[in-house]
């Protein structure tokens, strides 16, 4: 039986990236890998049995060994990192080993220019092999760092997110807002709900997701952490789902797809290689935009249905087996001392970007005549296209 060791960041309750590691650490238990976890020791725990009693309550069974502390006197036959501070500690294992980084984020879009985002980004030099949520991050470790890698799909538990016949669709809007995460983009959340309150005050909104609580000056119903059966529940009775990420795909947006709920996100690289056409829109970063877009879906009873049958289908091959599956399949090729191939992935998402009117006047002075031919309105529209994304970079 093959052993491996995973270095992971201390948990906290509610947490998206300790689940899909934990998960996917189940996913080899049941392949015939014998797993240990090493938890980093951040004094958040008095001793181990507080620590694993935690684990437990906040992400159920895990068929693995707990242990508090990055110190191990065990040799493995592969290890993984799961953060950017854990990369070092498995870089510098002094015995030979694989060695493997699960990579979720960008994570040096954690931080500000500084040391912090330069010292995420080097961990992605130290020659550890990486397996990532996702094309655009395998795309990147090739473009960025000419390190190939595998990816697996974003995929959601169908026991748990799918359509609820019995519910009625409220006029309301269910944003998922993380104040404590920057990445979550709370405030350009908050401030695109609020013009969407003053346009239609009679949509719910429904915040959800952290603990903590900043002044929202609009009426909303803040859940805060909730279940994942209330999460369904949720995304079933709204209309339309905000999830912002500005460092990878949240699985949250596939999640809402597999509830049949239509999704508003933004438009940036990091969500144009593994979000669909048909079950999101994206916006411009601006409030604006996203109110935009916001605004689009509520006033429109057809595509919400058209985005909500659409998101159905396309989540439908996309169980939680299919992503263990290929991720079982990636670790399985490199302890079999094969290799990944260097390459890169097409974008999945190909619509321009939902931009607000009064971010559009950049582009005004490209005015379409009727009278002119249809290769030259072609043209125009491309130019259009090219100015659109410039101005969103």
């Amino acid at each position: 039986m093959l052993k491996i060791a995973w270095y992971v960041p201390s948990p906290m309750e509610g947490s998206g990236g300790h689940r899909t590691i934990f998960q996917n650490i189940n996913a080899l238990a049941y392949e015939g890998y014998e797993c240990d976890i090493y938890i980093e020791d951040d004094n958040s725990y008095l001793n181990l049995k507080e620590m694993k009693s935690s684990i437990n309550k906040y992400f159920g069974e895990i068929k693995a060994n707990l242990f508090l502390g990055f110190h191990s006197e065990i040799k493995y036959d592969a290890v993984f990192a799961t953060a950017w501070h854990t990369a070092k500690v498995v870089r510098d294992i002094p015995y030979q080993t694989k060695k493997f980084y699960f990579v979720q984020d960008f994570e040096a879009y954690f931080n500000p220019m500084g040391d912090g985002y330069l010292l995420a980004e080097n961990s992605y030099k130290f020659n550890l092999t990486p397996i990532t949520i996702g094309k655009w991050l395998s795309n990147l470790m090739v473009e960025k760092f000419n390190t190939a890698s595998s990816y697996f799909d974003f995929c959601a538990d169908h026991t748990v997110y799918r359509r609820l016949p019995e519910k009625t669709r409220e006029k309301a809007i269910c944003f998922i807002y993380q104040p404590e995460k920057p990445r979550r983009c709370s405030i350009i959340g908050i401030e695109a709900l609020g013009i969407v309150k003053h346009l239609m005050p009679e949509v719910k909104i429904y915040l959800y997701g952290s603990r903590n609580k900043t002044n929202v000056w609009f009426e909303h119903t803040n859940l805060e952490l909730i279940s994942v059966e209330e999460c369904n529940n949720l995304y079933n009775k709204c209309s339309v789902g905000l999830c912002i990420s500005s460092s990878n795909p949240s699985r949250i947006p596939f999640e809402m797809m597999a509830a049949g709920l239509p999704v508003v996100d933004i438009y940036r690289e990091n969500n144009l290689y593994d979000l669909p056409d048909g079950g999101v829109k994206l916006a411009d970063q601006t409030p604006e935009s996203i109110a935009n877009a916001l605004v689009s879906i509520l006033t429109n009873d057809e595509q919400i249905n058209r985005m909500s049958e659409y998101g159905i289908n396309y989540m439908q091959d996309k169980t939680l087996e299919h992503g263990y599956k290929q991720f079982t399949e990636a670790v399985n090729k490199i302890v079999s001392n094969e290799n990944f191939e260097l390459k890169t992935f097409p974008k999945s998402y190909n619509e321009a970007p939902i931009i607000a009117e009064a971010f559009l006047k950049q582009i005004e002075p490209l005015r379409i005549n009727k009278e002119q031919s249809p290769q030259k309105v072609k043209d125009i529209l491309r130019k259009i296209k090219n100015k659109a994304k410039k101005i969103i970079k």
